[in-house]
């Protein structure tokens, strides 16, 4: 982010304070505040982006800086005023997403924007072409504001985003905390009104921890809902991008702007969960938006997945409301739900076979990419080194269909889907919950705070094989979300995980929103407060 290009968003920011009446405040706003604000011409897009970018300035890389940005897109006020200038002429919004600043975690191309994927190799990396995710958010009217830092190659979880290029973000709650991976910059960025909305991906929990650590909505897909080209590789049976957003209608609109088929995604054509999509492909979540959606609705508390032996105990007496919470609001809950075979079954891998496969294919739809392959970059030196022995297991790996331990895991994962399957059925469960994480957000930048045994860790904090409750949709390839439902410890945000059957995607943005809409429990960090007049 250059020096002058941030001197002109502040010189503009200071622009607008003009005596004109305005209402509107930037931060916390939604899709639907800033559409109506341009439909009266109240707003332009130019003075919305101006706004954004001007907190970005004051907070990213100053003041509490919060670090979430790698970078931004130096066309998005020559794009605002396109914006305006059409809406001018027509007298119209130009798509559903209209005038609305997006970032996007920087594993996912841009065109004319660096893709790093975290790797300080790529940094001057411009790739080919947009994905198609980013091309419907252009074609729906929004703007991609910058790219958002992030664990390299999202190999990341719950604890800080571990990047010799990004560094580790900050949670704008109390920023001596972590702000959850590997989409831990999209997470903060959006929590601390850096933009409407963000797009994260997927493959253990990438979206919903960081969602659920900076009190955001934020939603997995099922595995084909949105596509995957264009998105650097974790687990082909596993990436998945999603939206993450202050309220559950933003992200169901945003959801509504990215999903769709891919010719070009084999999840479209062969979706690793087995199921194939709905006729007609889904498209339409803000439907689902109804405060009496939980009413009636059967939810099976999953406790095997958060034991009090590896769970923090105010992560449960939380849980405890949020059950009476969700009771309050309609559904019926089913306390204890069970999956006999889940205390027996291993966790599946994600196996650097695979990896590699899912890689190889990558590169060969990105010419001109420096170190272009594993090995390449293994051998470059260059990456994390808490990721140097992950990238040389997986440049060492054999083809990926001979490989034991990946076909082990295939087994596996149809073991989940056909023991959650046959549970749900026998009890009619229409959805499962359970908190999205068994501690609290970590210390940053202190790995000894996460102790990886399955034993509790005395300290709070990380365990390997405890802490983490997204492993459930992410193995199963089902669609998994975090809602706020409250604060702990040093104020730190925690979640709601709602997970719920192969494309059901809709149903549990229903059952979030009227969750949220009972209880209300996002609020805006202390860190970043308001700058200056509202618009």
């Amino acid at each position: 982010m250059s020096s002058t290009f941030r001197r002109l968003a502040t010189v503009a920011l200071l622009l607008l304070a003009t005596p004109l009446v305005r209402a509107l405040s930037i931060e916390e706003a939604t899709v639907a505040d800033l559409h109506a604000a341009y439909s009266t011409g109240r707003l332009t897009v130019r003075e919305v982006v101006t706004a954004y970018l001007a907190r970005i300035d004051a907070y990213d890389q100053r003041g509490p800086h919060l670090n979430s940005i790698i970078n931004l897109n130096k066309l998005a006020l020559a794009e605002a005023d396109k914006l305006d200038a059409s809406f001018r002429s027509t007298g119209k919004l130009s798509g559903p997403l209209h005038g609305i600043p997006v970032l996007v975690k920087d594993c996912i191309d841009a065109a004319g924007m660096p893709m790093t994927s975290g790797f300080q190799g790529w940094k001057n990396y411009i790739p080919p072409a947009d994905a198609p995710l980013v091309a419907k958010l252009k074609a729906s009217g929004a703007i991609i504001l910058g790219k958002n830092s992030l664990s390299e190659f999202t190999f990341g979880g719950g604890d800080n985003i571990n990047s010799v290029l990004g560094g580790y973000a900050r949670n704008p709650y109390n920023t001596a905390y972590a702000t959850g991976g590997s989409s831990g910059g999209t997470g903060n960025s959006i929590a601390a009104n850096f933009a409407m909305v963000g797009i994260g991906t997927d493959t253990g929990g990438s979206v919903r921890m960081p969602a659920a650590h900076n009190a955001l909505v934020g939603l997995r897909p099922t595995v084909g809902l949105v596509s995957r080209s264009g998105v650097t590789p974790n687990s082909g049976l596993r990436d998945t991008a999603g939206p993450m957003a202050r309220t559950v209608t933003d992200l169901a609109l945003t959801l509504e702007a990215i999903a769709g088929p891919d010719p070009d995604d084999f999840a479209t054509k062969t979706p690793p969960h087995g199921i194939a999509a709905p006729s007609p492909f889904p498209s339409r979540f803000s439907a689902s938006l109804k405060k009496d959606a939980l009413k009636g609705a059967r939810l099976g508390v999953l406790r095997q997945a958060f034991k009090p032996a590896v769970t923090d105990p105010r992560i449960i007496a939380n849980f405890e409301k949020t059950i009476a919470e969700l009771k309050a609001a309609g559904a019926e809950i089913i306390d204890t739900f069970t999956v006999p075979e889940l205390d027996t079954l291993p966790r599946a891998p994600q196996t650097p076979a695979r990896l590699k496969d899912d890689f190889a294919k990558w590169f060969a739809r990105h010419p001109g990419v420096p170190y272009a392959s594993v090995q390449a970059i293994a051998d470059s030196k260059l990456a994390h080194p808490l990721h140097q022995a992950r990238l040389e297991s997986v440049a060492a790996s054999g083809p990926f269909e001979s490989d034991p331990d990946t076909i082990k895991g295939l087994a596996t994962e149809n073991a989940y889907r056909a023991a959650f399957t046959k549970a749900m059925d026998a009890q009619r469960i229409d959805a499962l919950v359970f908190p999205v994480w068994a501690q609290l957000p970590v210390i940053n930048g202190d790995r000894n705070t996460q102790i990886m045994t399955s034993e509790p860790n005395p300290k709070g904090g990380v365990t390997g094989l405890g802490a983490s409750l997204t492993f459930v949709a992410s193995t199963l390839q089902w669609p998994g979300l975090s809602v706020p439902n409250g604060y702990l410890g040093e104020g730190l945000p925690v979640g709601l995980q709602i997970v719920g059957r192969a494309w059901d995607d809709a149903k549990i943005i229903g059952y979030a929103y009227a969750y949220e809409q009972a209880t209300h429990y996002r609020r805006p960090p202390p860190t970043v407060p308001p700058l200056g007049p509202k618009l």
